[in-house]
Protein backbone atom coordinates (compact mmCIF):
# COMPACT_ATOMS: atom_id res chain seq x y z
CA UNK A 1 0.00 0.00 0.00
CA UNK A 2 1.04 3.73 0.00
CA UNK A 3 1.93 5.93 3.16
CA UNK A 4 3.56 8.98 3.90
CA UNK A 5 6.43 7.82 5.68
CA UNK A 6 8.38 10.20 8.17
CA UNK A 7 11.83 9.24 7.50
CA UNK A 8 14.05 11.65 9.35
CA UNK A 9 13.51 15.20 11.34
CA UNK A 10 12.72 17.44 8.39
CA UNK A 11 12.44 14.55 5.39
CA UNK A 12 8.79 12.83 4.46
CA UNK A 13 7.69 10.56 1.45
CA UNK A 14 5.17 8.89 -0.28
CA UNK A 15 6.35 5.05 -0.20
CA UNK A 16 5.30 1.04 -0.65
CA UNK A 17 5.10 -0.27 2.82
CA UNK A 18 3.32 -3.67 3.77
CA UNK A 19 -0.47 -3.68 3.86
CA UNK A 20 -1.24 -4.05 7.84
CA UNK A 21 -2.86 -7.14 9.25
CA UNK A 22 -5.07 -7.08 12.11
CA UNK A 23 -4.24 -8.61 15.86
CA UNK A 24 -7.20 -10.66 17.19
CA UNK A 25 -8.76 -7.02 18.71
CA UNK A 26 -8.02 -5.31 16.07
CA UNK A 27 -9.18 -3.89 12.52
CA UNK A 28 -7.92 -2.86 9.39
CA UNK A 29 -9.25 0.45 8.20
CA UNK A 30 -9.11 1.85 4.58
CA UNK A 31 -8.50 5.02 4.68
CA UNK A 32 -11.14 7.64 3.82
CA UNK A 33 -9.62 10.91 4.61
CA UNK A 34 -6.66 12.19 7.49
CA UNK A 35 -6.32 15.34 8.72
CA UNK A 36 -3.14 17.10 8.99
CA UNK A 37 -2.28 18.73 12.66
CA UNK A 38 0.19 20.89 14.21
CA UNK A 39 1.24 17.58 15.67
CA UNK A 40 2.62 16.05 12.50
CA UNK A 41 4.72 19.13 12.27
CA UNK A 42 6.54 18.78 15.67
CA UNK A 43 7.03 15.01 14.92
CA UNK A 44 8.39 15.99 11.49
CA UNK A 45 10.37 18.24 13.18
CA UNK A 46 11.98 15.19 15.52
CA UNK A 47 10.40 15.98 18.83
CA UNK A 48 7.84 14.10 20.98
CA UNK A 49 10.24 11.32 20.84
CA UNK A 50 9.12 9.07 18.04
CA UNK A 51 10.77 6.65 16.54
CA UNK A 52 11.03 7.01 12.93
CA UNK A 53 10.42 6.00 10.28
CA UNK A 54 6.93 6.28 11.19
CA UNK A 55 3.45 7.02 9.52
CA UNK A 56 2.03 10.01 10.35
CA UNK A 57 -1.90 10.91 11.02
CA UNK A 58 -3.79 10.53 13.99
CA UNK A 59 -7.03 12.06 12.57
CA UNK A 60 -8.52 9.93 10.44
CA UNK A 61 -11.67 7.98 9.61
CA UNK A 62 -12.94 5.38 6.92
CA UNK A 63 -13.96 1.63 5.95
CA UNK A 64 -13.56 -1.17 7.75
CA UNK A 65 -12.02 -3.97 5.34
CA UNK A 66 -10.75 -6.38 7.76
CA UNK A 67 -11.15 -7.57 11.42
CA UNK A 68 -9.20 -9.85 13.86
CA UNK A 69 -10.46 -13.12 15.16
CA UNK A 70 -12.10 -11.49 18.16
CA UNK A 71 -13.55 -8.82 16.87
CA UNK A 72 -17.90 -8.54 17.42
CA UNK A 73 -18.46 -4.98 17.54
CA UNK A 74 -18.33 -4.00 14.17
CA UNK A 75 -17.82 -5.88 10.75
CA UNK A 76 -16.58 -5.39 7.65
CA UNK A 77 -18.42 -2.29 5.46
CA UNK A 78 -18.95 -0.15 8.87
CA UNK A 79 -17.49 2.97 8.86
CA UNK A 80 -15.42 4.01 11.53
CA UNK A 81 -13.68 7.45 13.24
CA UNK A 82 -10.58 5.84 15.46
CA UNK A 83 -9.42 7.30 18.32
CA UNK A 84 -5.68 7.53 18.09
CA UNK A 85 -5.16 7.09 21.92
CA UNK A 86 -3.24 4.46 22.86
CA UNK A 87 -3.39 4.19 27.19
CA UNK A 88 -1.74 0.51 28.94
CA UNK A 89 -4.64 0.99 30.97
CA UNK A 90 -1.84 -0.63 34.01
CA UNK A 91 -0.24 2.46 34.91
CA UNK A 92 -0.40 4.79 38.35
CA UNK A 93 -2.74 7.42 36.01
CA UNK A 94 -5.02 4.92 33.74
CA UNK A 95 -5.96 3.23 37.22
CA UNK A 96 -6.52 6.77 38.15
CA UNK A 97 -8.79 7.49 34.98
CA UNK A 98 -6.25 9.66 33.37
CA UNK A 99 -4.77 7.87 30.56
CA UNK A 100 -4.08 10.53 28.36
CA UNK A 101 -1.43 11.46 31.14
CA UNK A 102 -0.24 7.36 30.70
CA UNK A 103 3.72 6.88 31.42
CA UNK A 104 3.43 4.66 28.71
CA UNK A 105 1.57 6.60 26.67
CA UNK A 106 1.17 6.14 22.77
CA UNK A 107 -0.80 7.05 20.19
CA UNK A 108 -1.80 6.03 16.37
CA UNK A 109 0.48 7.85 13.56
CA UNK A 110 2.45 9.25 16.71
CA UNK A 111 4.00 6.60 17.90
CA UNK A 112 2.61 3.76 15.99
CA UNK A 113 1.38 3.76 11.93
CA UNK A 114 -1.19 6.31 11.41
CA UNK A 115 -3.91 7.02 9.08
CA UNK A 116 -1.60 9.15 6.44
CA UNK A 117 -1.93 5.65 4.19
CA UNK A 118 -4.51 3.51 2.96
CA UNK A 119 -5.03 1.53 5.04
CA UNK A 120 -4.48 1.87 9.20
CA UNK A 121 -5.11 -0.68 11.57
CA UNK A 122 -6.35 -0.08 15.02
CA UNK A 123 -7.72 -1.53 18.55
CA UNK A 124 -11.68 -2.06 18.01
CA UNK A 125 -12.34 -0.37 21.39
CA UNK A 126 -10.73 2.97 19.79
CA UNK A 127 -13.34 2.86 16.66
CA UNK A 128 -16.19 4.87 17.19
CA UNK A 129 -19.21 3.58 14.38
CA UNK A 130 -20.28 6.19 12.49
CA UNK A 131 -24.28 7.18 11.62
CA UNK A 132 -25.65 7.24 8.23
CA UNK A 133 -25.84 10.97 6.32
CA UNK A 134 -22.06 11.83 7.79
CA UNK A 135 -19.56 11.74 5.35
CA UNK A 136 -16.34 9.26 6.04
CA UNK A 137 -13.88 11.74 5.14
CA UNK A 138 -15.65 14.43 7.00
CA UNK A 139 -15.32 12.44 9.97
CA UNK A 140 -11.79 12.86 10.53
CA UNK A 141 -12.83 15.97 12.50
CA UNK A 142 -14.00 13.58 15.29
CA UNK A 143 -10.35 13.71 16.58
CA UNK A 144 -9.66 17.20 16.91
CA UNK A 145 -13.41 17.66 18.56
CA UNK A 146 -12.81 15.67 20.87
CA UNK A 147 -9.96 17.35 22.38
CA UNK A 148 -11.36 20.96 22.00
CA UNK A 149 -14.55 18.77 24.23
CA UNK A 150 -11.60 18.04 26.43
CA UNK A 151 -10.68 21.24 26.78
CA UNK A 152 -13.64 22.50 28.14
CA UNK A 153 -14.33 19.68 30.52
CA UNK A 154 -11.01 20.74 31.84
CA UNK A 155 -12.34 24.59 32.04
CA UNK A 156 -15.58 24.18 33.65
CA UNK A 157 -16.85 27.10 32.46
CA UNK A 158 -19.81 29.45 33.51
CA UNK A 159 -23.00 30.86 31.78
CA UNK A 160 -22.25 34.46 30.68
CA UNK A 161 -18.51 34.11 30.43
CA UNK A 162 -16.35 36.60 28.25
CA UNK A 163 -13.82 34.54 25.78
CA UNK A 164 -10.96 35.03 24.20
CA UNK A 165 -9.16 33.00 22.19
CA UNK A 166 -5.73 32.88 20.12
CA UNK A 167 -5.34 31.10 17.14
CA UNK A 168 -8.39 30.59 14.57
CA UNK A 169 -7.22 27.71 13.22
CA UNK A 170 -9.25 24.64 12.87
CA UNK A 171 -8.80 24.23 16.77
CA UNK A 172 -9.52 27.76 17.45
CA UNK A 173 -12.66 27.58 15.85
CA UNK A 174 -14.47 24.48 17.34
CA UNK A 175 -13.07 25.68 20.62
CA UNK A 176 -15.42 29.06 19.82
CA UNK A 177 -18.09 27.53 18.62
CA UNK A 178 -17.86 25.16 21.95
CA UNK A 179 -17.91 28.21 23.82
CA UNK A 180 -20.89 29.60 21.92
CA UNK A 181 -22.84 26.12 23.17
CA UNK A 182 -21.04 26.59 26.61
CA UNK A 183 -22.87 29.96 27.64
CA UNK A 184 -20.43 32.97 26.20
CA UNK A 185 -21.35 36.45 26.67
CA UNK A 186 -19.24 37.13 23.69
CA UNK A 187 -16.12 34.97 22.07
CA UNK A 188 -13.56 37.28 20.79
CA UNK A 189 -10.62 36.07 18.06
CA UNK A 190 -7.10 37.15 17.83
CA UNK A 191 -5.27 35.88 15.00
CA UNK A 192 -2.25 38.08 12.56
CA UNK A 193 -4.23 35.50 9.67
CA UNK A 194 -6.55 37.92 8.38
CA UNK A 195 -8.16 34.77 6.29
CA UNK A 196 -8.88 33.11 9.32
CA UNK A 197 -10.23 35.90 11.17
CA UNK A 198 -12.77 35.94 7.98
CA UNK A 199 -14.15 32.28 8.84
CA UNK A 200 -14.39 33.04 12.60
CA UNK A 201 -16.40 36.01 11.54
CA UNK A 202 -18.51 33.75 9.03
CA UNK A 203 -19.20 31.97 12.07
CA UNK A 204 -20.44 34.43 13.96
CA UNK A 205 -17.07 35.46 15.85
CA UNK A 206 -18.10 38.23 18.80
CA UNK A 207 -14.98 40.45 17.54
CA UNK A 208 -11.63 39.28 15.75
CA UNK A 209 -8.60 41.79 15.92
CA UNK A 210 -4.86 40.91 15.54
CA UNK A 211 -4.45 42.78 19.12
CA UNK A 212 -6.10 41.71 21.90
CA UNK A 213 -5.29 45.50 22.77
CA UNK A 214 -7.32 46.38 20.04
CA UNK A 215 -10.52 45.76 22.45
CA UNK A 216 -11.88 47.33 24.82
CA UNK A 217 -12.19 45.22 28.02
CA UNK A 218 -10.38 46.62 30.67
CA UNK A 219 -11.02 44.35 33.33
CA UNK A 220 -9.64 41.48 30.90
CA UNK A 221 -11.41 38.37 29.96
CA UNK A 222 -12.81 35.30 32.22
CA UNK A 223 -11.50 32.65 29.83
CA UNK A 224 -8.22 33.10 27.85
CA UNK A 225 -7.68 30.40 25.41
CA UNK A 226 -4.28 29.71 23.63
CA UNK A 227 -4.71 27.29 20.75
CA UNK A 228 -1.44 28.90 18.40
CA UNK A 229 0.96 27.18 21.04
CA UNK A 230 3.50 30.07 20.09
CA UNK A 231 5.60 31.87 23.57
CA UNK A 232 4.26 35.56 21.94
CA UNK A 233 0.70 34.96 22.36
CA UNK A 234 1.18 32.98 25.14
CA UNK A 235 2.28 35.70 27.62
CA UNK A 236 0.38 38.15 26.13
CA UNK A 237 -2.93 36.03 26.67
CA UNK A 238 -2.34 35.59 30.39
CA UNK A 239 -1.90 38.96 30.73
CA UNK A 240 -5.77 39.49 29.49
CA UNK A 241 -6.68 37.41 31.96
CA UNK A 242 -9.22 38.88 33.95
CA UNK A 243 -9.75 38.90 37.82
CA UNK A 244 -10.90 35.23 38.91
CA UNK A 245 -10.50 33.95 35.90
CA UNK A 246 -8.87 31.11 33.93
CA UNK A 247 -6.33 30.61 31.40
CA UNK A 248 -5.89 27.67 29.13
CA UNK A 249 -2.57 26.07 27.14
CA UNK A 250 -4.47 24.80 24.44
CA UNK A 251 -2.32 24.63 21.74
CA UNK A 252 0.96 22.74 21.66
CA UNK A 253 4.03 24.05 22.21
CA UNK A 254 7.81 23.29 21.23
CA UNK A 255 9.03 21.09 24.51
CA UNK A 256 11.83 23.23 25.42
CA UNK A 257 9.32 26.73 25.16
CA UNK A 258 9.59 28.86 28.16
CA UNK A 259 6.81 31.85 28.99
CA UNK A 260 7.04 34.15 31.74
CA UNK A 261 4.69 35.82 33.67
CA UNK A 262 3.92 36.83 36.93
CA UNK A 263 3.20 34.50 40.02
CA UNK A 264 2.08 37.18 42.21
CA UNK A 265 -0.78 38.16 39.91
CA UNK A 266 -1.81 34.85 40.13
CA UNK A 267 -1.97 34.96 43.44
CA UNK A 268 -3.45 38.09 43.68
CA UNK A 269 -6.15 37.58 41.56
CA UNK A 270 -6.98 34.13 42.00
CA UNK A 271 -6.03 33.57 37.94
CA UNK A 272 -6.83 29.80 37.51
CA UNK A 273 -4.37 28.30 34.56
CA UNK A 274 -4.90 25.27 32.99
CA UNK A 275 -3.70 22.59 30.81
CA UNK A 276 -5.40 20.12 28.33
CA UNK A 277 -3.83 17.42 26.73
CA UNK A 278 -5.16 15.53 23.61
CA UNK A 279 -8.36 13.31 24.33
CA UNK A 280 -10.18 11.90 27.28
CA UNK A 281 -13.43 10.01 27.64
CA UNK A 282 -14.84 12.44 24.91
CA UNK A 283 -14.21 10.91 21.29
CA UNK A 284 -17.51 9.58 21.78
CA UNK A 285 -19.16 12.62 22.58
CA UNK A 286 -17.35 14.60 19.92
CA UNK A 287 -18.48 11.85 17.47
CA UNK A 288 -22.29 12.31 18.70
CA UNK A 289 -21.70 16.19 18.09
CA UNK A 290 -20.93 16.24 14.92
CA UNK A 291 -23.18 13.87 13.56
CA UNK A 292 -25.60 15.95 15.16
CA UNK A 293 -24.48 19.15 12.79
CA UNK A 294 -22.40 20.93 15.76
CA UNK A 295 -19.41 21.39 12.80
CA UNK A 296 -19.78 22.65 9.61
CA UNK A 297 -17.19 20.44 7.76
CA UNK A 298 -17.38 22.67 4.46
CA UNK A 299 -15.92 25.81 6.69
CA UNK A 300 -13.84 23.31 8.78
CA UNK A 301 -11.81 21.56 6.13
CA UNK A 302 -10.32 24.18 3.60
CA UNK A 303 -8.08 21.49 1.31
CA UNK A 304 -8.40 17.85 0.46
CA UNK A 305 -5.62 16.49 -1.35
CA UNK A 306 -4.66 12.96 -2.66
CA UNK A 307 -2.47 11.28 -0.40
CA UNK A 308 0.42 11.03 -3.57
CA UNK A 309 0.37 14.72 -2.27
CA UNK A 310 1.22 14.55 1.11
CA UNK A 311 4.27 16.35 0.98
CA UNK A 312 2.09 19.31 -0.57
CA UNK A 313 -0.17 19.46 2.15
CA UNK A 314 1.89 19.49 5.00
CA UNK A 315 3.93 22.90 3.40
CA UNK A 316 0.60 23.91 2.98
CA UNK A 317 -0.32 23.62 6.62
CA UNK A 318 2.80 24.89 8.00
CA UNK A 319 2.45 27.77 6.29
CA UNK A 320 -0.65 28.74 7.59
CA UNK A 321 -2.93 28.36 4.31
CA UNK A 322 -6.41 27.56 5.10
CA UNK A 323 -8.11 25.78 7.70
CA UNK A 324 -8.05 21.66 8.27
CA UNK A 325 -5.93 20.06 5.18
CA UNK A 326 -6.97 16.29 4.74
CA UNK A 327 -5.43 13.36 2.49
CA UNK A 328 -7.98 11.27 1.40
CA UNK A 329 -6.47 7.98 0.13
CA UNK A 330 -9.51 6.25 -0.64
CA UNK A 331 -12.76 9.09 0.17
CA UNK A 332 -16.34 8.60 -0.92
CA UNK A 333 -19.41 10.59 -0.27
CA UNK A 334 -21.98 8.86 2.04
CA UNK A 335 -25.52 9.55 3.16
Amino acid sequence: MRAAVITAPGQVEVASVPDPSPGVRDVVVSVAGCGICGTDLHILEGEFAPTLPVVPGHEFAGDVVAVGGEVTEVTVGDRVAVDPSLHCGECYYCRRGRGNLCERWAAIGVTTSGGAADYAVAPVANCFRLPEGLDTSDAALIEPLSCAVRGFDVLQPGMGDHYLIYGAGTMGLMMMELAKRAGAASVSMVDLNQARLETARLLGCSATVASADDLDRPRGWDIVIDCTGVVAAIEDGLAHVGKGGTFQQFGVSAEAAVARFSPYRVYNQEIRIVGSMAVLHSFERAGELLAAGFLRPDVMISDRFDLEDYPKALDQFKAGVGRKVQVQPTARLVG
